[in-house]
Formats: structure tokens, sequence, C-alpha cells
């Protein structure tokens, strides 16, 4: 399966075929990401056939700041 690139967004169609998918170490996430070519990968573990995001290494490190910045927080 390869991704799809959205038009406009810059992103490459990344080949996610043979990604080596990380979960949580806690086992407890519903998330999972991959390093591809120098980009991030993320997916929804319990629908891996669902489009994936990707992030340039510079967006990751954004999202990651703001995530444990508590930007993210639903509660």
């Amino acid at each position: 399966m390869t991704s799809q690139a959205l038009a406009g967004w810059g992103k490459p169609d990344l080949d996610l075929s043979e990604a080596d998918w990380q979960s949580t170490s806690r086992g407890g996430g519903d998330v999972q990401i991959a390093f591809v070519e120098g980009f991030i990968a993320m997916r929804n573990s319990e629908r891996p056939e669902s489009p994936s995001l990707i992030f340039a290494p510079d967006e990751w490190h954004k999202f990651v700041l703001n995530a444990r910045g508590g930007e993210f927080d639903l509660t």
C-alpha cells in the first residue's frame, strides 16, 4: 500500500508497505509511528489501512513539543 499524497501539501508519496511501525512502550496506545525516507509517518493501529499522517522532521519536533506541553489534551 502506498500513502496518498494530498495536492498542495508538499508531502511525498511514501511507500509504507515495508515500514517498521512502532507502538508506545506501554502497549496501550492506538497510535503507531514509522521513520521512512527521512519523514515520520503516524497511523491508527486499530485501522492500519486508513491514511497515515506524514510529518517532516521539523513538523514532528513541533508536534511532540506541543503534545508534551498539553496542547492536545482533551480533558
